[in-house]
């Protein structure tokens, strides 16, 4: 029905809904006091919704820029000053987008199944845990630690070369097997790695083991303290909500950066070199695509992606654990790529805001509401998270196999090509 509209009657409806929703939904948290959340969260997620209408609808380029102006740099933030979970949502939504969109690079791009992404993420989380909180101290003498916060900008380059050297080395291991044989393999990495997370705490105390690692929270030693505690002062914004919404901006920054990037990656070389593999690996290999350097590639690009988030994962949250790197961490993320489509960068995105709008939100929201008629906890969804997941990824497999957002890729031009360039960039 909204196809049939004018090209400007649909850009003009989508800018005033947005607007609409938007001014609603602030209002509406404004009064968090005296209005439940669970009317508010699903204005709310409305206001947000329309992000995905202004890129699924065809509309102009000025609604589009609108649309994201007035949800991304003014909703989000407005509503987030006014109650921070919805924002804290957010960030967890970015974080967990980026590295959605590094599993698709393995798996919706490469087709190599990976069970054991949550290992490369939690690399990136242990680096900057380690050596931002005070856990070094304990193997590293003269009381150094914790470091300035602001090292966190330096830490997220290494977290991406330590993450990606990992990636390849335990993609080594895995480049003769495929099916069902990588993804056991993966999935026995995965678990070496919280394993060694896990028993790292003696003879030295590298890991804290199962306690975790906290990272102390110091508003003058923070990330980006040299703009949130002047800003905090200025506006009387609490502290811990002003650097959140600073972390909101950065992250937002990186997952804008990890789009262009995969996208650019997608059309590139490398990219057509990984969807021949994908597609037959007999095929890509008579045509000169060396099989184990793209392996390697695939699964060093995609852990990359993860450990850089990790490190933005712990500056956020200030305490890890093992257990936030388990092979559930690594089939929600998956969960993230199939339900929004394999291969597909936008259907990545909208999986991820699906999956972790369910989990923080949704079903919180839902249980709240069954709280009211008075039935047993052990009818609560928040305790069926997988249940869950499990029966969207069926009904997906069933009615859209292909995912929320199919992948779209566009024919490369032949014509324009030199004999064998689709194999020389990865040679």
């Amino acid at each position: 029905m909204i196809e049939k509209l004018p090209l400007a009657t649909r850009s003009t409806l989508l800018m005033a809904s947005t607007l609409v929703f938007g001014l609603v939904a602030y209002l509406m948290v404004l009064q968090k006091n005296t209005i439940e959340s669970y009317f508010v969260t699903p204005v709310v997620m409305l206001f947000a919704l329309h992000l995905f209408f202004a890129t699924s609808w065809k509309v102009t380029r000025v609604a589009q820029i609108v649309v994201f102006v007035l949800v991304l740099v003014l909703g989000i933030p407005l509503i987030g000053f006014a109650n921070s979970l919805y924002l804290q949502v957010v960030v967890t939504i970015c974080i967990f987008a980026a590295m959605a969109l590094g599993l698709n690079v393995v798996v919706g791009f490469a087709g190599l199944l990976d069970l054991g992404y949550a290992a490369f993420f939690a690399v990136g989380a242990y680096l900057w845990a380690i050596f931002g909180g005070s856990q070094a101290n304990n193997f590293i003498s003269g009381n150094l630690f914790p470091l300035n916060g602001n090292l966190v900008f330096l830490f997220i380059p290494i977290a991406l070369f330590v993450a990606a050297v990992v990636g390849a080395l335990l993609g080594l291991p895995v480049l003769k097997v495929k099916g069902d044989y990588l993804a056991i393999i993966t999935l026995g990495l995965g678990e070496v790695i919280r394993v060694l997370a896990n028993n790292l705490n003696k003879p030295i105390n590298i890991t804290n083991g199962s306690q975790g690692v906290r990272i102390a929270p110091n508003p003058e030693n923070s990330p980006l303290a040299f703009i949130t505690v002047p800003l905090s002062q200025a506006t009387n914004i609490p502290f811990f909500q002003m650097q959140l919404t600073m972390y909101y901006v950065l992250i937002l920054l990186v997952v804008i950066a990890v789009i262009l990037f995969t996208t650019r990656l997608d059309n590139s070389r490398i990219g057509r070199a990984w969807v021949a593999m994908r597609e037959d690996e007999v095929a890509a290999q008579a045509m000169g695509i060396p099989l184990v350097r793209t392996k390697l590639i695939a699964f060093a690009t995609g852990a990359s992606f993860a450990g850089a988030m990790g490190v933005l994962y712990a500056a956020v949250i200030g305490f890890i654990s093992p257990n936030d790197f388990n092979f559930e961490r690594s089939t929600q993320i998956l969960a993230m790529v199939v339900l929004g489509g394999l291969g597909s960068i936008p259907g990545v995105i909208v999986g991820a805001a699906i999956v972790i709008s369910l989990n923080q939100l949704v079903l919180v929201e839902i249980s709240r509401v069954l709280q009211l008629i008075n039935l047993p906890p052990r009818f609560d969804p928040t305790q069926y998270q997988q249940l869950i997941y499990g029966l969207i990824l069926i009904a997906m497999m069933i009615l859209r196999p292909k995912g929320l957002v199919p992948a779209v890729r566009q024919p490369a031009k032949l014509e324009n090509l030199e004999h064998g360039e689709l194999a020389k960039g990865v040679k």
